[in-house]
C-alpha cells in the first residue's frame, strides 16, 4: 500500500553521476512497510546497552528491512563506529545509505571511517551542510545528495527535510502498517515540532519516536509539558537517547511504562515485538555525565 507525501515538493535533481553532488527535493509515494522483520539498532550511543561494546558521546543506529538498509549518523568517533559494528556483526558493506542529521561532529565524525570500509553507498546531507563534509564523502567515492525541503530517500522513508533556524537539522520519518516511525539525531529543532512535521508529511499516526530528544538542562515541568505534546499527537512509543538527559529519560520512562524503550549502544528494536516492550528491562545502560553537552 502507498501513502502520498501530503506536502507538495518539487523534483530538483542537480547532476546524475557518481560521486556527484544532487539536490533532492522529490515528489512521489512512500510505500508502507511491514513491521514484521523490521529492526533497528542502536551502533553508537553515550549509554551502553550490551556489554562488550564502548559508549562514547554521540548517535548512530541502523535500521534494517527496508528497501534499502540506512545508517542514520556516524557517532563522533570512526574507531568506535567500526569497532561497535564489528562486534554487532554488522557487515559495512551491507549498508546502502548513510542519512546525516546534521553536521556537529557527534554525528558526522565516524564517516570518513564507514566510507573507508564501504563508499558505495548515497550519503544525505543536508544542503547546508559545510563544504568540507560533502566534500568528504566525495572523496570517498561516494554519491552525495543534498537535501533541502521534505525528500523521498527510499520507497520506504522519507526525510523531513532541513528543519530549523540556528541549528538546522533533518530527521527520518519511516511509514509502517502500524504506524509512524520518527527517528531524530539530537532533535535542535524541537522534537514535537519534528513528530509535528512527520504527521503532517505522512497523515500517519505515530508508533514511536526514538534518538537524541535535546532536552539536557530543561526543567522537569519542561520535559512534562513535551510528554503532554507527545500524547496528545498520539505517540505510542518512545525511545529517547544520547542528548536527552538522564532526566528526561526517566521522566519518559515514567510515563510511558511498557510503551518506554530504553535505548544505548547495541540495543536492538524489534519493531514487530513493540508489544512486549518492558520499561523494567534496564539492561546497562550506563550514561555519560550530562556535562558532556555539545
Amino acid at each position: 500500500m502507498k501513502r502520498a507525501i501530503l506536502a507538495i515538493l518539487a523534483t530538483a535533481l542537480i547532476a546524475s553521476c557518481r560521486a556527484s553532488s544532487k539536490e533532492q527535493l522529490m515528489t512521489g509515494e512512500i510505500e508502507t512497510v511491514g513491521i514484521e522483520g523490521l529492526k533497528i539498532t542502536v551502533v553508537y550511543d553515550n549509554r551502553l546497552w550490551k556489554e562488550g561494546l564502548e559508549p562514547d558521546w554521540g548517535f548512530a543506529c541502523l535500521i534494517e528491512g527496508l528497501d534499502k538498509t540506512i545508517l542514520f549518523d556516524t557517532g563522533g568517533d570512526g574507531e568506535i563506529l567500526m569497532s561497535n559494528m564489528n562486534k554487532l556483526e554488522i557487515d559495512p558493506k551491507q549498508v546502502d545509505m548513510v542519512v546525516l542529521s546534521h553536521g556537529h561532529g557527534d554525528h558526522v565524525g565516524g564517516l570518513a571511517s564507514f566510507l573507508s570500509a564501504n563508499p558505495n553507498v548515497t550519503v544525505y546531507v543536508l544542503r547546508s551542510f559545510p563544504p568540507s563534509i560533502k566534500n568528504e564523502a566525495k572523496g570517498h567515492g561516494a554519491e552525495v545528495v543534498e537535501v533541502a525541503g521534505p525528500a523521498k530517500i527510499s520507497e520506504h522513508a522519507l526525510s523531513t527535510g532541513e528543519m530549523g533556524t540556528m541549528i538546522k537539522e533533518q530527521s527520518l520519518a519511516i511509514p509502517t502498517d502500524k504506524g509512524l516511525i520518527v527517528i531524530t539525531g539530537c532533535a535542535h529543532p524541537g522534537v514535537v515540532n519534528i513528530v509535528k512535521k512527520a504527521k503532517e508529511l505522512t497523515g500517519e499516526e505515530v508508533l514511536l519516536v526514538m534518538g537524541g530528544f535535546h532536552l539536557l538542562g530543561h526543567s522537569d515541568a519542561q520535559i512534562k509539558r513535551i510528554i503532554s505534546e507527545f500524547s496528545e499527537l498520539g505517540v505510542r512509543y518512545a525511545g529517547p537517547c544520547h542528548c536527552s538527559g538522564d532526566r528526561a529519560i526517566e521522566l519518559f520512562a515514567q510515563h510511558y511504562k511498557n510503551r518506554f524503550l530504553r535505548l544505548g549502544a547495541g540495543r536492538t528494536v524489534d519493531l514487530s515485538s513493540l508489544e512486549q516492550t518492558d520499561s523494567s528491562n534496564t539492561a546497562p545502560a550506563q550514561g555519560e555525565s550530562e556535562t558532556l553537552l555539545r
